[in-house]
């Protein structure tokens, strides 16, 4: 019976696991896809670089 209940909570673990990585993938998918509808839409991507200030750093002698 020991035996058995293992099994059973790897099994469970492994169904969680597959679940987990399904709305991983599930995401990235709706991600990509929502940009590249915008980028079809003419619309600029919604993130991008938080600063285009270049000059923040000084030039190295």
């Amino acid at each position: 019976m020991h035996t058995y209940r293992l099994h059973e909570l790897h099994a469970a673990e492994l169904r969680r696991r597959a679940e987990q990585e399904r709305l991983v993938r599930e995401a990235v998918r709706a991600r990509r896809d929502a940009r590249r509808a915008a980028r079809r839409s003419g619309r600029k991507e919604a993130e991008g670089p938080v600063s285009t200030d270049r000059k923040r750093f000084v030039h190295a002698a």
